[in-house]
């Protein structure tokens, strides 16, 4: 029988510089501008991303140095997804909306579940992404299994 899930694990490091995805709903992205602020000489030491006007928005208030990829729903998610997958990105903070329906809420989903699979920290919210850059973790080198990708394409391919 096929395997449902990567059977065996593999070791990623997460580099003690993270690569931090930075995204907002509309709903939210005061709350992550307010976090942002006060998160500022932090988050400047690490390498920071961001979906469209998220990305905008933290460089003109706050002058972070952000790579900004497209507007959620028009494909910044699955940006932000994709990176997750090539393990180049190390944290996700997704300030998302509960209350707002999102037309990308697939995306949404989809972008959650990846960070799942590959064992991304998420923070959703300003008390969980406090804890995260509270981490001692967060300027060290962090080492986490993730699945073994080639051993299951490998053993699906049988």
């Amino acid at each position: 029988m096929t395997p449902t899930f990567p059977a065996n694990q593999a070791r990623r490091t997460l580099p003690a510089r993270k690569r931090i995805a930075l995204v907002a709903h509309d709903g939210k992205k005061e709350e992550m501008l307010a976090w942002a602020e006060r998160w500022n000489d932090t988050l400047k030491q690490h390498e920071l991303i961001a979906t469209g006007t998220t990305a905008a928005r933290l460089s003109k208030a706050l002058g972070l140095q952000v790579e900004g990829l497209m507007s959620g729903p028009l494909g910044g998610d699955q940006q932000i997804g994709a990176r997750i997958t090539e393990q180049r990105l190390d944290l996700l903070v997704f300030f998302w909306d509960p209350f707002a329906p999102q037309p990308h809420d697939p995306d949404v989903k989809a972008l959650l579940r990846l960070a799942a699979l590959w064992n991304v920290p998420v923070a959703c919210n300003p008390s969980s992404a406090d804890f995260m850059m509270s981490s001692p973790w967060l300027n060290q080198d962090y080492e986490m299994n993730i699945p073994d990708a080639g051993a299951w394409v490998s053993a699906r391919s049988k």
